[in-house]
């Protein structure tokens, strides 16, 4: 997530990481599931952003379930819509990062880029990076200097710049309202 961010900070494009699991999300399908979520906040700076990466490590070959409790609760937020009446991701982009010590990053990638793509979210080609270590268990990305793994980089800086090009692009060129607008 750093290496994409660095990409951004050199475009000037703000950033910011929140951990998910730093915070307590209720479990839900609803932008708000009442006392003590807080989850709302967080889908503010979702509503703001043009663009949405999500981080996720892989467990068993799949996305954790922080991931998946993530894209419920955006899920949850879809109905809502722009001030042109359509889906309130429309004109935002989205991506993912994987990183664990077993096979399953694209079909992590695939599932959360599927359901970003679902929900409204533009997604550009080749906005996914992974890195994998040894299988089974072993030393982290950070631990295994996985930063100094060429395809993971490379990838990672594919995934930046795509993700900013299609945002520009999207924000001087938007998702046109007609055949896209939410109606009654």
């Amino acid at each position: 997530m750093e290496e994409v961010i660095s990409i951004f900070e050199e475009h000037r494009i703000e950033s910011e990481i929140v951990r998910v699991v730093d915070h307590q999300i209720a479990f839900g399908v609803t932008e708000d599931e009442g006392e003590g979520d807080e989850w709302p906040a967080i889908f503010e700076k979702v509503k703001a952003a043009d663009i949405l990466i999500i981080g996720t490590p892989l467990w068993l070959g799949e996305k954790s379930s922080i991931a998946t409790q993530v894209v419920e609760r955006l899920y949850g937020g879809s109905g809502l819509t722009n001030d042109k009446g359509q889906y309130i991701y429309y004109n935002k982009v989205g991506g993912v990062i994987v990183t664990g010590n077993e096979d399953g990053a694209k079909h992590a990638s695939a599932s959360i880029l599927y359901g970003l793509s679902h929900i409204g979210f533009t997604i550009p080609p080749n906005v996914d990076t992974y890195w994998v270590g040894e299988a089974g268990p072993g030393p982290s990305y950070i631990e295994a200097e996985g930063n100094k793994n060429e395809f993971t980089m490379q990838h990672a800086k594919i995934m930046a710049y795509n993700l900013i090009h299609f945002s520009k692009m999207l924000q001087l060129h938007p998702i046109p309202a007609e055949g896209n607008v939410v109606e009654s």
